[in-house]
């Protein structure tokens, strides 16, 4: 029987990810697994056309945005008490979110990727729509597609 150690959840803080988080924290419960909720940020680029920042000013912006991905991690979290009786480690990467998403699943050797069919609205719905199916196409490990 099939029973996952750890659950590798991404989310992009939708509410289409606060449901694969539920159901990530149900399973969990039941095997004793560790969840890791894993956000990837893009990364931040120097000079856009004609416009350059400084390395501090791109630094700044860096730490700026993965402190607010932990903090929105943290209020998603809060949204679901039973997440206290589980082991959940938060990540936060900068990337390009599908290649993240398979590189920390082989790094880790997570059993089982919990994760939304799509995210946002508009275009970033049909983007993360992409990365999801990405990951389905090129993950190593078995993946539970939670339907919006």
């Amino acid at each position: 029987m099939f029973s996952p150690k750890s659950i590798l959840v991404p989310t992009d803080f939708s509410e289409y990810s606060d449901k694969a988080l539920e159901q990530a924290i149900d399973l969990a419960k039941q095997y004793q697994s560790k969840i890791h909720l894993l956000h990837v940020i893009g990364i931040v680029h120097q000079c856009v056309i004609d416009y350059c920042l400084d390395a501090q000013s791109v630094s700044e912006l860096e730490n700026i945005t993965v402190k607010s991905a932990q903090d929105m991690a943290q209020d998603q979290l809060a949204k679901f008490p039973d997440a206290k009786q589980v082991d959940i480690e938060m990540i936060v990467r900068q990337g390009i979110p599908y290649d993240e998403i398979i590189k920390y699943q082989t790094e880790k050797k997570i059993e089982l990727i919990v994760i939304a069919s799509h995210g946002k609205t508009g275009l970033l719905h049909y983007m993360m729509g992409s990365v999801t199916n990405k990951v389905v196409k090129t993950a190593k490990c078995p993946i539970l597609l939670i339907r919006s």
